[in-house]
């Protein structure tokens, strides 16, 4: 069968109503041109970024620190240790990190089972790093500790801000490194702000011995490490400001000297 010719009706087109422009929020039509709407690639929009807080509280902290005059017993642990000497030393550490649990659990299983069947049990690491901040007061106290690493960015810095002068009464050898996740990871640690060493093996006296000197030359007999203040320094516009002034002032005395001699 033919098919059925459907008769079409007449559709009028919609028409939009035209919609009232808010006086509020005017329509505002992107501009493609050099300087529009659509920024360049490769601009630097650091500045504009609203940082995290913690960011922003970083930054600050620096700024003031640079602004404010810092005392001694804080200014000196932005002297830490230098690179090749900090390597040395956490090389040695490194020999001597202490146990981690699942080392641990295996070795006391292992102990337990030659216990039961009456064989020579395996023995406990006789030196390891020591490390939380109690603990390694006492040391020093005591004078145990052979050697003390000291974090520089604990936070707050009142918790050890008093541990290099203990250390220097009790003639104990200390260095200040950078910093608390590094020494955190020698203990098995996120974090440690001190860590320090009791006894090494006769194969590392020789270098210990090197290191303490070297850490009691730089930290524990250095006069101008505690006398020294930090800070003072101002911002790039005041130091121009100042330039500026002090530029003046010798104009004047010029001045003066050329008519106090004519």
């Amino acid at each position: 069968m033919a098919p059925k010719k459907g008769s079409k009706k007449n559709v009028k087109p919609k028409t939009r109503t035209p919609t009232k422009a808010d006086p509020l929020f005017p329509s505002k039509p992107r501009n493609h041109r050099i300087g529009g709407a659509v920024r360049p690639k490769g601009r630097d929009l650091s500045r504009f970024v609203k940082w995290p807080r913690y960011v922003r509280i970083q930054r600050q902290r620096a700024v003031l620190y640079q602004r404010l005059k810092v005392p001694p017993a804080i200014n000196q642990f932005t002297q830490s240790l230098g690179k090749n000497e900090a390597a040395t030393i956490f090389k040695l550490f490194a020999k001597y990190r202490p146990e981690t649990a699942a080392v641990r659990k295996q070795r006391i299983k292992e102990t337990a089972a030659a216990v039961a069947a009456k064989k020579k049990a395996p023995e406990k690491p006789k030196n390891e790093v020591q490390f939380g901040l109690r603990h390694v007061s006492y040391l020093v106290e005591q004078k145990e500790a052979d050697i003390v690493l000291i974090a520089n960015d604990v936070n707050p810095i009142e918790c050890v801000v008093w541990l290099p002068a203990l250390c220097r009464k009790m003639d104990v050898p200390f260095a200040i490194v950078k910093d608390k996740a590094r020494l955190g990871a020698l203990v098995h640690q996120r974090n440690a702000a001190v860590v320090c060493l009791t006894n090494v093996d006769k194969g590392d006296l020789s270098q210990m011995l090197l290191l303490k000197n070297l850490c009691s030359e730089k930290f524990n007999n250095n006069t101008d490490l505690i006398r020294k203040w930090g800070g003072g320094i101002m911002g790039l516009k005041t130091q121009a400001k100042l330039d500026k002034r002090a530029k003046q002032v010798a104009l004047e005395e010029a001045k003066k000297a050329a008519s106090i001699m004519n």
